[in-house]
């Protein structure tokens, strides 16, 4: 996967990103809003999490990457359809970016070109995403790039000892 952006790029992971993506991914501003990034992130969780991103099939983790080098990620995580052969038209968005890029613009452009090569290349018809109330920066992401906003989930995350809400936004593209 390569796409190129105005200000990133969205490229597969390669086991040369570990470092970069150790420091971006490391700080706890970033953790903080992230049901599913330790802190504090070490080389070893960096390795790991390339090594299975890089094994997904198909594949749906990226690196946001600015002059090569990764200061953030985008994927999507796909439904299993059920029993019944349903519900695989379902996918959850989601992403972050390093600290010192914030306020450039950058994810959401990322996540519009993302949200738009899922519809396009992975029969899906409903991205959603689940953003922590406390980061109301994310929601407005979300928004900015076509995302309702469906409801508030109360006490969907828990986090530093602490239970917070979280704000659920999708886009669905219907066929034809």
């Amino acid at each position: 996967m390569h796409l190129t952006l105005s200000q990133s790029t969205i490229r597969s992971f390669r086991p040369s990103d570990a470092a970069s993506l150790t420091k971006h991914c490391g700080t706890y501003s970033v953790a903080r809003n992230m049901n599913n990034i330790p802190h504090p992130y070490s080389l070893q969780d960096a390795e790991e999490w390339i090594a299975i991103a890089s094994r997904g099939t198909p594949e749906s983790h990226f690196a946001l990457a600015i002059d090569d080098e990764v200061v953030g990620g985008i994927g999507v995580m796909l439904a299993a359809p059920d029993r019944l052969g349903v519900s695989g038209h379902c996918a959850e968005i989601g992403y972050w970016l390093g600290e010192s890029f914030w306020g450039r613009g950058i994810v959401s452009e990322a996540l519009a070109a993302l949200t738009e090569w899922t519809f396009a290349n992975l029969r899906v018809v409903r991205l959603q995403a689940a953003v922590y109330a406390r980061n109301p920066a994310s929601a407005r992401i979300l928004e900015k790039a076509g995302y309702t906003f469906e409801g508030r989930l109360h006490a969907r995350y828990f986090r530093d000892g602490e239970f917070i809400d979280g704000l659920l936004y999708a886009k669905v593209r219907l066929p034809g």
